[in-house]
């Protein structure tokens, strides 16, 4: 079940990260990148410029996934988390055992029928909601998965700007591959034993990005921002270790290195989200107006039941579900936030 180093590597999505962890890729090896649609393939193919980024002459485009999985033995799938399991399914027959699939989607699955009736669901469980290894596993007989996760920010990424990443996986050789392929002299790949830790501090940093882009919106300052971000931490610790993850993953570039990235800048589009709510924008109009997804928005939907289930209270988490989905202001959340009476600082060590 070796690599075959020879063979060029595979990229599914075309998003703006998509594209940006083909463009690092290719710096290392031949690239073909999967595209549902033709004119996409065009821009990429003829145009080599789509997604406001500059296409390297090592990447092709192809649009059948069959020629995918034939021409290339690691893929990279990096699209968002509502279409994953639909990816999977489609690519699955495709797939042989001796493929490594490395994804790089930041986001939770839920199945579709409980999801669009979510708040009418009585009870979510662990059992419901899997991450993207998970789905990997679940639809297709690939054994080899990892995931890619830390402060990556597509545009500096694009700009060549430097940057570090970890890749998880169970396997030592997923972990070999990835810092093979993706590592250069401007970006750095760590390596991590804690598939499912890692993937949920992806996940869950997307909620506090949409709570520090508020804090910015009103004006409130770098110290309550750097409140949100240590208690917010915390709170993400214990969710994390709720869902199976470890405390270790969220420590490292993956954790607290991706969180400070996404909760600081303007480039986030979680980041944005919040900031447009603080600005009186509806949650509607800035979900359809957003060219890319916007994975908190659906997150805390997902977390705000699994807090349910297991009974734990995350008072972060379920002060942005109120603005989200119960019309509470910015502002009054974030200032009843305040007024929480936490007694002990680090607890969870």
């Amino acid at each position: 079940m070796n690599v075959n180093q020879h063979k060029p590597v595979g990229v599914i999505g075309s998003g703006s990260f998509g594209l940006a962890v083909a463009n690092l890729l290719a710096e290392n090896s031949e690239v073909l990148v999967y595209a549902r649609k033709e004119q996409v393939a065009h821009a990429i193919n003829v145009d080599r410029f789509y997604n406001n980024q500059q296409i390297s002459e090592r990447i092709s485009c192809i649009t059948d996934y069959g020629e995918l999985a034939d021409r290339c033995d690691v893929i990279f799938p990096v699209v968002p988390s509502i279409s994953f399991r639909q990816m999977m399914k489609d690519l699955s027959p495709h797939l042989r055992p001796y493929h490594m699939l490395i994804h790089g989607t930041k986001g939770l699955d839920l199945p579709s029928h409980i999801l669009e009736d979510l708040e009418a669901v009585y009870e979510v469980s662990r059992e419901n909601v899997k991450t993207m290894s998970e789905v990997i596993s679940e639809e297709s007989v690939v054994v080899r998965t990892g995931c890619l996760a830390g402060p990556n920010l597509a545009r500096e990424l694009a700009e060549k700007h430097p940057a570090a990443t970890v890749v998880a996986s169970h396997f030592d050789e997923v972990i070999k591959e990835g810092q093979r392929l993706l590592r250069s002299e401007r970006f750095q790949v760590f390596g991590s034993k804690e598939l499912i830790g890692i993937e949920l501090a992806g996940v869950l940093k997307n909620i506090l990005a949409i709570a520090s882009g508020a804090i910015s919106g009103l004006g409130f300052g770098e110290n309550a921002r750097g409140l949100l971000i240590s208690r917010g931490l915390v709170e993400f610790i214990y969710l994390g270790k709720m869902l199976g993850g470890n405390t270790e993953a969220f420590l490292g570039v993956a954790g607290i290195g991706d969180l400070v990235t996404t909760c600081t800048s303007k480039l986030s589009r979680n980041y944005t989200v919040g900031y447009r709510l603080s600005q009186g924008e509806k949650l509607k109009d800035i979900v359809t107006s957003m060219e890319e997804v916007a994975e908190g928005v659906k997150t805390v939907r997902i977390m705000k039941k699994l807090c349910e289930h297991f009974g734990v209270r995350a008072p972060i988490t379920e002060s942005i579900y109120q603005v989200l989905y119960e019309e509470e202001t910015v502002d009054h959340a974030l200032r009843r936030l305040m007024k929480i009476p936490f007694h002990n600082d680090i607890d969870f060590l």
